[in-house]
Order: C-alpha cells, then sequence, then structure tokens
C-alpha cells in the first residue's frame, strides 16, 4: 500500500479534502433558518461523533480479534484505533457546548446523547489509562481488549438515544422521519466533511501502525542485544 499510496500522498490529499471540507461549511452549504451560523459546527460535530464511534468499532474488531489470535497486529490495530478515536471524541465533546450554548442558552445540559458520549469519551480514557500504567504488555493488552468488547455496548446505544428516550432534541437530524432531513447542499458538506474526517482519521492510524511496527522492531533488538551481551 505504500507504494500505491504513500503517507506523503495520503498527507496531501488529507489536506486538501479538509480545505474542500471549510470550503462546503461555510461557502457552499446554505445558512440554516431556525439557528443560523452557529448550525455550520453541525458539520464538524457530527462528522467527528460518527468518526468516534467507528473507531470504537474498530477497537472492538482488534479486541476480538486480539482476544481469539492473540496477534499483536490485531493489538495494535486496536490501540491505535482508540489514540485517534479519543482525539475525535474529544472534538465532539469541545463543539457540543459550542453548539449548545447559543441554542439551548447553557453549555451543558445532562441530556441522554451528551451523557453517553462522554461515557464514550470515558471508555477511550480508561482503555488508554489501561494500556499505560499496565506494566505486563501481555496483560495490558487483554484489559483493553476486554474494555474495548464490553464497551462497545455504549455506541449503539449513543446513537440511538434520541430515539429511545425524551432529550433536549426534539428529533433526530438524520432519519428521524418524515419531518426531519437536511438541505440537499447541507448531505454534500456532511459526508464532504466526514469523508475528510475518515482520510485523517486513516492517516494517523497508517502512522500509529507504523510507529508501533518499529517499536517492537526496537524491543526485538534490545532483546536480542541483551541475550549476546549475556552469553
Amino acid at each position: 500500500m505504500n507504494k500505491i499510496f504513500p503517507p506523503a500522498l495520503h498527507l496531501i490529499v488529507t489536506y486538501v479534502w479538509l480545505l474542500v471540507a471549510a470550503y462546503t461549511i461555510f461557502f457552499y452549504a446554505p445558512q440554516e433558518a431556525t439557528m443560523g451560523e452557529v448550525q455550520r459546527i453541525f458539520y464538524v460535530h457530527v462528522s467527528s461523533a460518527w468518526t468516534a464511534m467507528l473507531a470504537y468499532f474498530f477497537i472492538f474488531l482488534g479486541s476480538v480479534a486480539y482476544l481469539r489470535k492473540r496477534r499483536d497486529a490485531a493489538d495494535d490495530f486496536a490501540h491505535g484505533a482508540a489514540e485517534v478515536g479519543f482525539v475525535f471524541c474529544t472534538c465532539v465533546l469541545v463543539t457540543g457546548p459550542l453548539w449548545a450554548k447559543p441554542v439551548w442558552g447553557i453549555w451543558w445540559t445532562w441530556d441522554a446523547r451528551l451523557t453517553l458520549t462522554f461515557v464514550l469519551w470515558l471508555l477511550f480514557v480508561a482503555y488508554l489509562m489501561l494500556r499505560s500504567y499496565v506494566i505486563n504488555p501481555g496483560r495490558s493488552a487483554v484489559l483493553g481488549a476486554v474494555v474495548g468488547i464490553i464497551g462497545f455496548v455504549d455506541v449503539p446505544v449513543d446513537y440511538m438515544a434520541i430515539r429511545w428516550w425524551r432529550t433536549q432534541h426534539p428529533q433526530p437530524v438524520i432519519a428521524g422521519g418524515s419531518d426531519s432531513g437536511l438541505d440537499p447542499r447541507m448531505w454534500v458538506a456532511l459526508f464532504v466533511t466526514w469523508g475528510a474526517f475518515l482520510c485523517l482519521f486513516a492517516y494517523l492510524m497508517r502512522q500509529y501502525l507504523r510507529l508501533a511496527s518499529l517499536r517492537r522492531e526496537v524491543g526485538m533488538m534490545r532483546r536480542q542485544r541483551g541475550v549476546h551481551v549475556e552469553a
């Protein structure tokens, strides 16, 4: 893949795509009639949320694969998804209050979806803390995999929160029924932005997996050197 789509080209594509996304958000998408200009945070907020949920799904897949096969590649995949997904989930929690303040008049409310998104963020934190503070690498990977699998329950519940409970949102903006929906240009802006975020997510994952592979190689060289010195 590095020969067909090298990291440098991937970075350039990501940068250009993000610029296009910014253009569609601020100049292409129309102004929302009720919320006005502040609604443009929606494109970043939703794209970050979808990417964070996808990241946790990747943690789930990598965790299941690791527990079944005990392969380092699966563990690296899950760990990388957690580190990158944490950034996007943090973006959700930052943009949410920025959007809520002008619309609801308060920075934060214990709305079901907001609360469950905060729980998802805490799950990212718990996973990363386990990986950082458990000294034994094998035990760290197993504990992280367990958190990754159990914590994935929060993802579909978070997505369905608006539909299952009475929340601050009167109805889902997307797939919420005949009275919900977006202007076609808003759809374009949303999917262009999400595509840019996915491209960024993939680039950061590639870099993490490359660094993880290099760390394993360095660790192996050190162990081999130690064996040679003792011999």
